[in-house]
């Protein structure tokens, strides 16, 4: 089986690296259609349409994005001599992955409080939340490619 992963890292790697592009690009655009959601009447014809590209921007694009993003990182954790668990890069990275996650969570919630028609946050709180995927994802991109620890 280990022989199996290092035969199929090139592919495992590239196929992390499109999971995550395409989760970022949900996790930098769904607060972003939250930002502009807030001004809009609830009950509305635009209120349906922007609840309509949430829902879908979440469950056919971010939702998968992040499985895939955790299923080939996890296949490359397991292939023999990529994971060196003691280098604190590594756990630092695995942090700004989990703060990822909890953004990602926390958008889902926002979404059900628009579509419950409940929303009680107002622009400039999402717009300060869109800069939270941003700040993560360069903590694990710094950790990935400089790797200062």
């Amino acid at each position: 089986m280990m022989e199996f992963l290092a035969a199929l890292y090139p592919w495992t790697k590239a196929l992390h690296v499109i999971a995550v592009i395409s989760w970022m690009a949900g996790l930098l655009y769904l607060p972003r259609l939250f930002v502009y959601h807030v001004e809009i009447a609830p009950g509305s014809l635009e209120d349906a349409r922007f609840q309509t590209m949430e829902r879908r921007l979440l469950r056919a694009i971010m939702n998968p994005a992040m499985i895939a993003a955790y299923l080939f990182g996890g296949l490359l954790l397991a292939t023999p001599g990529i994971a060196d668990w003691s280098s604190g890069w590594l756990w630092t990275k695995l942090f700004g992955v989990a703060l990822l996650t909890v953004a990602h969570h926390a958008m889902g919630l926002w979404r059900k409080d628009f579509a419950a028609g409940r929303n009680s946050r107002s622009t400039r709180f999402f717009r300060i939340a869109n800069e939270a995927p941003t700040l993560a994802m360069i903590l694990i991109v710094i950790m990935v490619i400089v790797r200062p620890f």
